[in-house]
C-alpha cells in the first residue's frame, strides 16, 4: 500500500476499484452487505429499456442495490466519471464524481438513503441505529477500507460526506446527470431543495 497515497484518503489502487468491488471478500462484505451495493456481477446490471440521461451522454450500471435501485456511470471513461443512483421509485440523482468519492461516502455514511428531509439531529440519531443494528460497523469499514488501499483514518466525517451529496444534488452537475425515466419523463430528485442534510 503506498502510505502516502493511502494517508490522503486516494485508493493504492488507482482505477481498480471496481473489480475489487466485485471480488474482494471483505469489500464485497461491507458494500453488498452493509452499503447496499452490489457490484459483483457488473454484466448482470442492466437498466430498464428506455431509461437515458436528458443530455444524451452514455449511462452505464455497474452496480446494484437490494432494491433492484440501479448505481450507474455517466459518460465516457473510467472510474473517475460521475455517478448516478437511480431509484425504482422514480428518483435519481448524482452521488459522486467518480467512484473514489462513492467509495468514501459509503464507507463512513452507508445509511445515506436515509438522509432525505432530516435535520442534523434526525441524522445523527439513523446513524446510531445502523451502529445499533451492526456493532462492528466500524471494524467491517476500517477491513473494506484497508483492502481498497484506503487509510480508515483519512476518510471524510459523516457530515461532510453528506453536504458533498447534498452540493451534488443541485447546479450544475445534476442538471448534467438528469435521468429520463423509461415513460420518457425526467425523474424527481434524490434531494429536493428542502431535503438538504
Amino acid at each position: 500500500m503506498n502510505g502516502s497515497n493511502a494517508s490522503a484518503g486516494v485508493p493504492a489502487h488507482p482505477g481498480a476499484l471496481l473489480p475489487l468491488m466485485g471480488s474482494d471478500e471483505e469489500v464485497v462484505a461491507f458494500f453488498a452487505g452493509v452499503a447496499d451495493l452490489d457490484a459483483t456481477d457488473p454484466a448482470d446490471h442492466l437498466l430498464e429499456d428506455g431509461v437515458r440521461l436528458a443530455s444524451g451522454a452514455r449511462l452505464e450500471q455497474f452496480a446494484r442495490a437490494g432494491t433492484g435501485d440501479a448505481y450507474c456511470f455517466v459518460g465516457e471513461g473510467g472510474e473517475e466519471r460521475p455517478v448516478v443512483y437511480i431509484s425504482l421509485d422514480g428518483e435519481a440523482g448524482p452521488l459522486a464524481l467518480g467512484l473514489p468519492e462513492l467509495v468514501r461516502l459509503c464507507l463512513v455514511a452507508p445509511w445515506w438513503r436515509d438522509a432525505p428531509g432530516r435535520t442534523a439531529a434526525e441524522l445523527q440519531a439513523v446513524a446510531a441505529e445502523y451502529r445499533e443494528d451492526m456493532p462492528d460497523l466500524d471494524r467491517r469499514r476500517d477491513r473494506a477500507a484497508r483492502a481498497l488501499g484506503l487509510d480508515p483514518a483519512g476518510l471524510p466525517s459523516e457530515a461532510t460526506a453528506l453536504a458533498r451529496l447534498a452540493g451534488l444534488s443541485r447546479g450544475p452537475v445534476a442538471a448534467a446527470c438528469l435521468v429520463i425515466g423509461y415513460e420518457g419523463d425526467p425523474l424527481g430528485p434524490l434531494f429536493a431543495a428542502a431535503d438538504q442534510p
